[in-house]
């Protein structure tokens, strides 16, 4: 059985093939690792989409998981193309009508979307490029890869389970680093609205479940999730802000204060016009990309999972403790209040 697994030292692939080569798998099963910049191991390094694969990777693929992307929110349309669907054709020509396609979407691209909203009518109602790009991607896959398809589907991706660890922080961790310093003078969103993450080894628990069982007679959705089971935003920050707390004061450091929920109307329509022309410049960024994380906090209604989340309060509690201890300058650090110039720009 050859499987080929790109993005393979990301935060998904890393999981990914750890949890494939500590599966009761079969003993004739070969593992092929590719990575644009290797980080280290036996690796193939292959810029997906900037030049022909090399020759390692021809023949046939018995399965193959597609978890290379850029999941920033930032990318702009041609950004996106560049980052997620020129690498996505790559691969598919690099599968066969036999082979078994197992592509790493996002739940996010479920869901209505808002044509109205200036900021997301420019990736055709999706929040962001990233999410417009996975959308895009599905569509692709669907109408180009003639044989098995598998699409999986996390939330936010945070730590393992139990021990928080994970590949890289990236993602919601830009919110841990934003409550300890101070940037996050507010948290914009809906106290009430689902806020739903997914621990990393449940996503490459899915995954390689898929990889090893029957391939599906027809194309399959796994959603990870957790339903109505998930964390409401309110619970999330208060487990953020108790964890956190309960670190620095392991560590004898004063606790920081959780930051009062505004919701997203009052803030586009009052608290951002009046505040913005007092901000400094690099203030005025911190707001932007806080900002993305209003959408994802603001769902009235949760995924419909195929694969549920269990205990996500434990495991965004683990996934905070993970990262202050990796992390012990940031979640140590004196937060900063902010401060409006003295006139506006």
């Amino acid at each position: 059985m050859r499987i080929l697994v790109t993005g393979a030292t990301g935060v998904v692939g890393t999981e990914v093939v750890s949890c494939l080569l500590a599966s009761d798998r079969p003993p004739h099963l070969s593992l092929t690792r590719v990575a644009r910049r290797p980080d280290a191991g036996p690796v193939v390094c292959w810029d997906i989409g900037n030049g022909p694969p090399p020759a390692e990777l021809g023949g046939h693929w018995d399965v193959i998981v597609h978890a290379a992307a850029s999941t920033r929110w930032t990318l702009s349309r041609e950004e996106a193309v560049t980052a997620n669907i020129r690498p996505l054709r790559a691969v598919l020509d690099l599968a066969d009508p036999s082979t078994h396609l197992v592509h790493i979407s996002t739940a996010y691209v479920a869901g209505d979307r808002d044509l109205e909203d200036p900021r997301s009518a420019l990736f055709d109602g999706y929040r962001n490029g990233y999410e417009w790009s996975k959308a895009l991607g599905e569509s692709i896959v669907r109408e180009t890869h003639r044989g098995p398809l598998t699409l999986v589907r996390p939330p936010l991706v945070v730590g393992r389970r139990h021990s928080g660890e994970i590949a890289r922080f990236s993602g919601p961790y830009t919110l841990l680093q934003a409550l300890v310093s101070g940037l996050a003078a507010v948290v914009v969103g809906d106290p009430d609205g689902y806020a739903e993450i997914s621990p990393v080894n449940d996503v490459a628990a899915a995954v390689t479940a898929a990889v090893l069982s029957t391939p599906p007679a027809t194309p399959r959705t796994e959603v990870i999730a957790g339903g109505l089971a998930s964390l409401r935003l309110a619970t999330l920050l208060d487990i953020t802000c108790r964890t956190i707390n309960e670190c620095r004061a392991e560590a004898g450091v004063a606790p920081i204060a959780r930051p009062p929920i505004v919701s997203g109307d009052s803030w586009d329509r009052f608290f951002l016009p009046l505040a913005e022309q007092y901000l400094s410049p690099f203030q005025s960024q911190a707001v932007k990309l806080l900002a993305m994380f209003q959408s994802y906090t603001s769902m009235n209604t949760p995924f419909e999972p195929t694969w549920p989340v269990e205990a996500p309060g434990e495991v965004m509690a683990a996934s905070v403790r993970h990262w202050a201890a990796r992390k012990p300058r940031l979640a140590l650090a004196s937060p900063v209040p902010w401060k409006m110039i003295g006139t506006p720009r």
